[in-house]
């Protein structure tokens, strides 16, 4: 589905309480597909989650696969905002990558079944996995392109540095927030901007002959 308006399974448009319960069955299947994995996961379990009968699941989702594919597009639509909110007015390219982590950080606090549920993507639906990173990537290259232009960070690859530092931000959320206590240190993010900056920022002026 796209990022129009939501519909239901006969692809009609919901009402303003449709479009809620259809939400709080993602979020149901957000919880039960976190903690169960997919293939232990079940509507039954997902509609007991939400609070609602199994024949209203059939109204929104045909189907496992289908909730599950787009409770992963309903994932990466609220982590593109997250960081686009908290990367809102940065004075730069590097400020905007530096708050924009702090936004990915704490959605993913908020959402710690995140990772495992992009991950199960990669082997129950590899078109959605695939989704998932061209939909965050994308923006992410076309950005760094844009500083890049503007001279506010350096000749770097904008496609290479984009899934480089994707990269760093999931390796470090998983150590941190799934492995760890819920949330980054004050630490890490130090020496996440300090690698964000070796990576960005143009180096200095050659000295005068």
């Amino acid at each position: 589905m796209s990022e129009a308006a939501a519909t239901g399974a006969d692809g009609r448009a919901l009402s303003r309480r449709g479009a809620a319960t259809r939400q709080k069955l993602l979020h149901a299947a957000e919880e039960v597909f976190g903690d169960l994995g997919y293939h232990e996961a079940s509507i039954v379990k997902i509609t007991e989650t939400a609070g609602v009968s199994q024949g209203t699941f059939y109204l929104y989702f045909a189907s496992k696969q289908e909730v599950f594919d787009e409770l992963v597009r309903d994932l990466n639509r609220r982590i593109r905002h997250a960081m686009t909110e908290a990367s809102k007015g940065a004075k730069d390219r590097l400020e905007a990558e530096l708050l924009g982590f702090g936004g990915y950080f704490a959605f993913t606090s908020r959402h710690p079944g995140l990772y495992k549920i992009i991950r199960q993507a990669a082997f129950v639906s590899p078109e959605i996995f695939r989704y998932h990173y061209d939909r965050v990537s994308a923006p992410y290259v076309t950005a760094l392109r844009e500083a890049v232009e503007r001279g506010e960070v350096g000749p770097i690859d904008p496609e290479v540095s984009a899934w480089a530092l994707m990269a760093i931000g999931e390796m470090v959320g998983m150590r941190w927030i799934v492995s760890g206590d819920g949330s980054v240190p004050e630490r890490v993010h130090a020496e996440l901007a300090r690698i964000i900056r070796a990576v960005l920022e143009p180096p200095p002026p050659e000295p005068l002959q």
